[in-house]
């Protein structure tokens, strides 16, 4: 194993350690092994873990981890996808409007006071979260320009969030409150029903993704050698653009628009190794996304301890300086070649 993943395995394993063992009521490393081992041997056995300690590590923070460990993934995968078909590293999920189309989705039902079953959510996360990437991506010529894929998603996102806004003002006081939360990403309070809203997508998007990769090597050529090799590179987008939703919108249903850890992880792949390519990118970003969400999980649960903070306020403490030192970044490399 490379230094690379031997750093990523520590970090998430860390995170993972933090998750189960800190928290009220605290548990020990040297505990922790037990009740792993009798909460494993309960499920085996079909019957219950015993203890506090047992039932708090089962039934809370193991599935928040797991989920927070998915989401991470799968937001990190969806930014590398995204940014990669459209050539533009800020491509991201909250400039695109994707995010936005899903949590109005999510947020409508909530406020009209609709009764729906759970399935229903991601549906219809997914259906927002296509419309808002379609409107971009037709309104921007299929990402034929990089800023104006950033212009136009920009507008297409002001639009969505100017909507939930006006939905936010017609719900009462408690439908506000967690409406705000959600809107922030948050994973606390999420179980293992929270599962039955995720499982299902995984078992479709991952093939996707898997084959979305060489596609995506073809079109970092340009559109006119992508076009020259026989591909339809407006296809190929729009099919792109349709893997990052499908990876997105259970995401945004269950835990909430994460903001910023689709930009985050592939820009860490990217510079471990800037001369690979996207089949290399990809499993750094998903592991990438998944650490850097479960180490934001742990700040919003104890570092202003009893109140949890919403995870996406983290994520966005780290996005935003970073997309801004890539910004500067950016300006200043014509400048040195020009020099």
């Amino acid at each position: 194993m490379t230094r690379t993943g031997v750093l990523a395995a520590g970090l998430l394993a860390a995170a993972a350690l933090c998750a189960l063992c800190l928290g009220t009521p605290g548990v020990s490393p040297s505990r922790l092994v037990g009740v792993l081992s009798g909460v494993l041997s309960g499920v085996l056995s079909g019957g219950t873990a015993d203890g506090l300690e047992a039932v708090v590590v089962r039934d809370i923070r193991l599935p928040r981890l797991l989920l927070a460990v998915i989401a991470g993934a799968c937001l990190g995968a969806a930014g590398l996808v995204m940014q990669e078909a459209l050539r533009n590293p800020l491509a991201v999920p909250e400039m695109l409007g994707v995010s936005s189309g899903a949590a109005l989705g999510v947020a409508a039902p909530l406020v009209l006071t609709l009764t729906l079953p759970g399935w229903a959510y991601p549906l219809l996360a997914l259906m927002g979260a296509g419309l808002g990437g379609v409107i971009s991506l037709v309104a921007a010529g299929f990402g034929r320009s990089p800023s104006a894929v950033l212009l136009t998603g920009a507008a297409v996102a002001a639009a969505l969030q100017a909507a939930l806004l006006v939905l936010m003002v017609l719900a009462d006081q408690l439908d506000l409150q967690v409406i705000f939360r959600y809107l922030l990403g948050s994973l606390s309070g999420r179980t293992w029903q929270a599962w039955h809203g995720v499982w299902p997508w995984l078992l479709v998007t991952v093939p996707l993704v898997v084959l979305c990769a060489p596609m995506l090597s073809v079109l970092r050529l340009g559109d006119e050698d992508a076009s020259a090799l026989g591909l339809r590179v407006r296809h190929a987008r729009l099919a792109a653009l349709a893997v990052s939703v499908l990876l997105i919108a259970p995401v945004v249903a269950v835990c909430g628009p994460i903001a910023w850890v689709g930009f985050l992880a592939p820009q860490l792949a990217r510079r471990l190794r800037p001369d690979a390519d996207v089949v290399w990118w990809l499993p750094w970003a998903v592991v990438w996304g998944a650490v850097i969400t479960v180490w934001a999980d742990q700040a919003a649960r104890l570092v202003l301890r009893p109140v949890e903070t919403p995870v996406g306020a983290w994520t966005a403490l780290v996005g935003v300086p970073a997309g801004v030192a890539l910004l500067r970044g950016l300006r200043a490399r014509p400048r040195s070649g020009a020099r």
